[in-house]
């Protein structure tokens, strides 16, 4: 919860359009402090922190209730809006059919605590449905409890951004650039949520993901604590801006965040990366090569390999980053006996952690099977810890002339007019999607489309 509220505190001096919508601003001073967001986010996970997924919605709804009408009035000039002031002192409170954003700046307790999504969603929409009980309402909800839990047990954005889209049908298109010269002050899930969510995609790190989010203007605190809570979850953050919000909560509300704390701690969700899952496969051909070490069996890995790039699988490949940019990065390389120099790739976290430590990232198997043949390496060195494989270039090339060189990615470059201005980078990313119709690649094409309108 320490993103939500940092992303509150950080965003409430510049709320109602008052900063100039960039991203060089002063991070911390006399200004930043917590607001109603924080309060209700507060209010929310103590309410859950006594409660079980396995109580009936009776029970649920109206411990939601107490709890956030007690540090609504413990906390009563935190800048609430006037319908959910009323609600707060109301002896017998309804919903009000709200659409408003607050039902998704409060919810992010949601999206650590459950082991499941739909859990997550279900404990979303009754947070939501207390107050803010229009569909919009709960949607906004449901969206960003379902992000936090997809990226805190290992979704990558594309997959996080395909489900939001599917599930909810937020129109994820815009960049920021797009989104914030027309973007101003306006308190609905409608014209938050998809924001904030663009801001976490965007962003490179916790920080960043702040800062772009406090760049788009607007409901600035509350657009902030949403994206905040997402960034926190994909990210973590740093302890340097955790001391920050530290100071600036009062002791009720670090104890909340304490008991909390100690639960997600038992509630920790395996990492689990999706894009990895079919690898199995390949580890089998490359345990039958060295049973029976067959030109058959050689075959058969290499069409297994063909077969995960189909599917748009992955392999991790351990990194190191620039010093001067910490955005930029290269693969590490192993050095055989005769000095030919290999990429290291493995098929699952637990092949990796067999060797030498090393910050590592998931990427596609068929962009690094191109990179390899272009940068000069001999191939690549399959699970060099455990049972590996050397798949030379020779080898390599062999996969990718199995189906004549074709691409199997819908391509990410940066979309300018001059790319897009006669056609040809439009048609090569349909024959793509043709070929490989993933709902990742499908989505790409959609991109590309708009823009080539445009």
């Amino acid at each position: 919860m320490y993103g939500a509220i940092l992303g509150d505190m950080v965003g409430a001096p510049y709320e109602f359009d008052q900063g100039d919508k960039t991203k060089d601003f002063e991070m911390f001073n006399d200004r930043v402090g917590f607001t109603d967001d924080s309060v209700m986010t507060i209010a929310v996970a103590d309410a859950l922190l006594h409660l079980s997924v396995d109580d009936d919605e009776e029970t649920i709804i109206d411990a939601l209730i107490e709890s956030m009408q007690f540090w609504g009035q413990k906390y009563p000039n935190a800048g609430y809006g006037a319908r959910f002031i009323h609600w707060l002192y109301d002896e017998d409170p309804e919903p009000y059919n709200s659409w408003g954003n607050g039902s998704a700046m409060r919810v992010s307790s949601v999206g650590w605590l459950y082991d499941t999504l739909d859990e997550t969603r279900r404990m979303a929409r009754l947070t939501a449905e207390v107050s803010h009980n229009h569909p919009e309402g709960i949607k906004g909800a449901e969206a960003i409890a379902s992000v936090i839990f997809m990226a805190r047990t290992g979704a990558a954005k594309d997959e996080i951004k395909e489900y939001i889209i599917r599930e909810f049908g937020y129109d994820l298109s815009r960049t920021c650039d797009e989104i914030r010269p027309g973007y101003h002050h306006v308190e609905s899930c409608q014209e938050t949520v998809p924001e904030a969510i663009t801001a976490f995609m965007e962003g490179n790190d916790f920080e960043d993901v702040i800062r772009t989010a406090v760049s788009l203007g607007g409901d600035c605190d509350t657009l902030t604590c949403i994206a905040g809570s997402m960034a926190e979850a994909f990210y973590g953050i740093p302890e340097e801006m955790k001391a920050e919000c530290l100071k600036r909560l009062n002791k009720d509300m670090l104890d909340v965040l304490d008991r909390f704390g100690e639960r997600i701690a038992d509630n920790k969700v395996p990492f689990h990366d999706m894009f990895l899952d079919g690898n199995d496969f390949v580890e089998d051909a490359i345990r039958k090569c060295y049973e029976d070490g067959s030109k058959d069996d050689l075959d058969a890995l290499l069409e297994v390999i063909r077969q995960r790039m189909h599917e748009d699988g992955h392999f991790i490949f351990p990194i190191e980053r620039s010093e001067d940019d910490e955005t930029s990065f290269a693969f590490r390389t192993l050095t055989d006996p005769d000095g030919n120099v290999w990429h290291a790739a493995f098929t699952s976290h637990e092949e990796y952690k067999k060797g030498l430590p090393s910050e590592v990232v998931s990427y596609f198997i068929d962009e690094m099977l191109r990179n390899s043949l272009e940068s000069g390496a001999a191939g690549i060195v399959i699970n060099p810890w455990g049972q590996s494989f050397r798949l030379a270039n020779e080898l390599i090339k062999k996969i990718i002339e199995a189906d004549g060189n074709v691409e199997y990615s819908v391509p990410d470059d940066p979309i300018t007019a001059e790319l897009l201005e006669d056609g040809s980078y439009l048609k090569r990313a349909i024959e793509i999607c043709n070929r490989n119709r993933t709902q990742l690649n499908v989505i790409k094409l959609a991109g590309i489309l708009r823009d080539s309108v445009v």
